[in-house]
């Protein structure tokens, strides 16, 4: 597979050939709330940079052009900045993170603008359990806007989420009637505006869920014209089988398919990406509506019971912790999470502690669970269980099981879009003492400036699409994405020869450098680099 992009074959799989705006005054009213002089615009459709000035007006992107509006209130020199538009990050875990973060500072010092959320099967709502403060989406939007919030999002309506509700965390399929009351909760949460539906087929409960449950919601979203995002069954040594399983599911439903996070996790895996990738191709060669995401990072990060078989997981928790209290299941958890953790991602020391829900065991953090096992005098698989009992199930895990050759080639593909899989956050409150995945701060900078300036993989032209009007279309985003008259004016100011992660694994709560100024429906987020406290962010609506 090679490296190099192909523009026409690009174009034609993003559906993203969009005419660059006309360089003129607009006729009439010209007046601009803001005019951004000189930028060198890189409008999102894939096409050559140009250079233009750029006025906004009542949220709205106003002017495009080479000669001034005869008025504008403010006028920013910008010359020598790349304009863009705003990052859409198609798959993203912020919607509870935001109430706590509503600056979203992790999200909008990167240049995002608007996230996709409720992605793997788990969404905030329809969710009646969660402190009262909301039962559906409707209810859920209301609580959002009350916060207020410093970026858009965009909901998407977890599996795992509406099963749970009906059934709980049960390993058994669905009744009829059950089977036809998650459907009505989903269509119901659909007319209240939410944008398609997720899965997350390694976790509870949709771990426990037969293909065809999932088609019953796969065929509503279908019908309605929604995007269908799965976390598939396995992205490791069955993930043939799970890609098999996913377009398969959306044929059935004749639903849009998003591949979420694509990668084969653990060593022995690795030679599979190629014939996942294949699979992908042939599939929309010969119909099927079909796309990709990736984050620009060779671990991915997850939950630690993950690790565990099925059946140690069902009934949630406090389920879990009476079996680590029970010798002979607890014997049995230690002796299967080693061949478990062998595939993915290849060995106790690739798996790095990044959060404990119990302060007290807040020294894991940042450790690997073979340096416990060690630090405990104790096997690996000991130290998973005990570390599941002190955090109380709630421990998050770094896990460094990817290729570095398959994260470039897949970011270079004409399918593949970014998304960071990360969340709104900011080092401080119940994320102070974390070590999350550094792609919750930098995954759009790492783009630019480690695999576009520096290793070359792709342009910025090609970048700029996958990072703005590529995921907006392929959500349902119609005004956004793209720098063009009367569409949203979310934009992002970069450096190109100076834009940098600087987050680390070792040191993941740092953000990037060169991201200069940020709008969201016309209101600077950031400005010269720094956030504004500004919170003009909406819940979008389908």
């Amino acid at each position: 597979m090679s490296l190099s992009i192909d523009r026409r074959r690009f174009l034609a799989a993003s559906g993203a050939l969009l005419a660059a705006s006309a360089c003129r005054a607009p006729e009439g009213e010209t007046e601009c709330e803001l005019l951004l002089v000189g930028a060198t615009v890189v409008d999102g459709s894939g096409g050559a940079p140009f250079v233009a000035d750029v006025g906004l007006r009542a949220g709205r992107i106003h002017f495009i052009g080479t000669g001034n509006p005869r008025r504008a209130r403010r006028v920013l020199d910008v010359s020598g900045l790349v304009l863009a538009p705003g990052f859409v990050d198609i798959h993203t875990h912020s919607d509870r993170t935001i109430f706590e973060w509503p600056l979203a500072q992790s999200r909008i010092r990167q240049g995002c603008t608007t996230e996709i959320t409720g992605n793997c099967g788990g969404s905030a709502a329809p969710h009646a359990e969660d402190g009262g403060r909301w039962s559906d989406v409707e209810s859920y939007r209301s609580a959002w806007n009350t916060y207020g919030a410093a970026l858009n999002h965009a909901l998407l309506i977890g599996q795992g989420t509406l099963r749970r509700g009906v059934l709980g965390e049960v390993d058994r399929p669905a009744t009829a009637e059950e089977r036809a009351e998650i459907v009505r909760r989903f269509e119901r949460a659909l007319d209240q505006g939410a944008w398609g539906l997720s899965t997350g087929l390694e976790y509870v409960p949709g771990i426990y869920t037969p293909q065809d449950e999932v088609l019953d919601l796969v065929r509503v979203a279908g019908a309605r014209g929604a995007l269908y995002a799965t976390h598939m069954r396995s992205e490791e040594a069955k993930l043939l089988d799970a890609l098999e399983e996913a377009l398969g599911t959306a044929r059935a439903g004749n639903a849009r398919l998003q591949v979420s996070h694509l990668k084969a996790a653990g060593r022995n895996n690795w030679k599979l990406q190629e014939q996942a990738v294949a699979r992908i191709e042939r599939a929309r060669a010969e119909g099927l509506d079909v796309a990709i995401d990736v984050y620009p990072y060779t671990a991915y990060s997850t939950t630690l019971t993950i690790l565990l078989e099925p059946w140690a997981r069902e009934g949630g928790d406090e389920a879990l912790l009476a079996r680590l209290r029970d010798p002979a299941q607890r014997e049995r958890i230690v002796r299967e999470v080693g061949p478990r953790v062998e595939i993915d991602p290849g060995g106790f020391e690739l798996i790095v502690i990044s959060s404990v829900g119990d302060p007290a065991a807040q020294d894991c953090v940042g450790k690997s669970l073979d340096e416990l096992a060690r630090a405990w005098s104790v096997a690996p698989g000991e130290a998973f269980a005990r570390l599941l009992e002190l955090g109380r199930t709630d421990v998050g895990y770094v896990g460094h099981g990817m290729s570095e050759e398959n994260v470039e080639r897949l970011l270079a593909h004409p399918l593949v879009m970014i998304g960071s899989d990360g969340r709104s956050m900011a080092p401080t409150g119940s994320a102070a003492n974390d070590r999350p995945h550094p792609r919750s701060y930098g995954t759009f900078p790492r783009v630019l400036g480690h695999y576009v300036r520096e290793r070359k993989a792709l342009d910025l032209p090609t970048a700029i699409a996958k990072m703005t009007s590529i995921p907006a279309a392929r959500a349902g985003l119609t005004d956004r994405g793209r720098i063009e008259r009367e569409l949203a004016a979310d934009l992002v100011l970069f450096d190109a020869a100076r834009v940098a992660d600087t987050a680390t694994f070792e040191d993941p709560q740092r953000y990037p450098i060169g991201i200069e100024h940020v709008f969201v429906n016309g209101v600077a987020v950031v400005e010269r680099g720094e956030p504004t406290g500004a919170r003009p962010g909406r819940l979008l609506r389908r």
